[in-house]
């Protein structure tokens, strides 16, 4: 037996019961992992709280790193004692071991720490696929960014850096605004004090960006409109305030005929060949120590639920690791 946080229905982090579990050996074309650590995610919530429908009982949790302890018959390229890390699995990461199929986890290189590898897989490579590919970011674009001081945030401010791309991030807080900069972006906008879309407006000469990143959701819906330039692209890619209203199309065309995508993870990497080079993307600009990994706090996987609390009442900045 071994230790899980799993739901047995949706609702609030007191649905959250630390249990014993029983881990079978792994099937064929399955490992069985050892968890050294366990990213924390917004989409953790998500499934917690049954916006995103799994059945049940289920340990949440679709990211961490660990130690290869079994392998399944027909699994290649994979042996015992290997490190590995994965992200967008079906969830149940919250426990101390799990079987996995093979075909999902990735080496962690060295250079690259268990603890990191566990935080860094869904915001990294999500912050890959964005950046690189939903709206190839280009040097000397003013792009903006919704939630700068979050996990995918502070990936983004760097990785666009990097790229010599200015981006714009929006905070709740002198100290998150302070973080965000440290982080890369060139402006940093306090919305609880400025007008964004104002803002923004002065910043681009009145011309508005390209493109807006918002994983916010419904409480920042039109004001990212309102922040693009004509054929801009609305990126939508979470809902940390909740799910946007049902809209008109035509709205899209009204504001400047805008482009509009939804975006995930699983589809950018649906292939070994996509899966493979995200990772080895993000892996190497994080070994070129020009995106770092800020991990600001771990809880004991004991206490996912206080981790929640506090994620949803935005206490935490950065990357939240839980640990066996």
């Amino acid at each position: 037996m071994v230790k899980a946080v799993r739901i047995h229905e949706t609702g609030g982090p007191d649905k959250m019961v630390y249990e014993d579990i029983e881990v079978g050996d792994p099937g064929p074309g399955e490992v069985k992992v050892k968890h050294t650590a366990i990213g924390l995610n917004y989409i953790d919530v998500y499934t917690r709280s049954g916006l995103y429908p799994v059945p049940t009982p289920n340990a949440i949790g679709r990211e961490g790193a660990g130690v290869v302890v079994a392998v399944g018959k027909k699994v290649k390229g994979f042996k015992k004692g290997d490190r590995v890390a994965y992200c967008g699995s079906a969830p149940g990461a919250y426990c101390e071991e799990r079987n996995l199929p093979a075909a999902i986890l990735v080496p962690v290189p060295k250079g690259i720490s268990d603890r990191e590898a566990a935080a860094m897989m869904l915001k990294g490579m999500t912050t890959e696929y964005l950046i690189r590919r939903t709206f190839k970011c280009k040097k000397g674009d003013i792009v903006l960014f919704h939630a700068a001081a979050g996990g995918v945030g502070l990936f983004f401010g760097q990785w666009a850096k990097a790229l010599g791309v200015k981006a714009i991030g929006t905070v709740s807080s002198p100290e998150k605004a302070a973080l965000a900069k440290k982080n890369g972006y060139a402006w940093v906008i306090d919305y609880t004090k400025e007008d964004v879309v104002a803002r923004v407006k002065e910043i681009t000469k009145g011309k508005g960006v390209p493109v807006v990143y918002d994983g916010v959701g419904k409480d920042t819906w039109e004001m990212s409109l309102n922040c693009l330039a004509p054929r801009g692209m609305m990126v939508s890619f979470g809902n940390a305030s909740g799910p946007v209203a049902p809209f008109a199309p035509a709205v899209l065309g009204a504001k400047g005929s805008l482009f509009l995508t939804r975006p995930s993870l699983g589809s950018y990497t649906a292939t070994r060949k996509e899966l493979e080079a995200c990772a080895k993307a993000l892996f190497k600009v994080v070994k070129s120590g020009k995106v770092k990994v800020h991990i600001d706090q771990t809880y004991p996987l004991k206490d996912a639920a206080q981790a929640h609390r506090d994620l949803e009442s935005r206490k935490t900045t950065g990357q939240t690791v839980l640990l066996p």
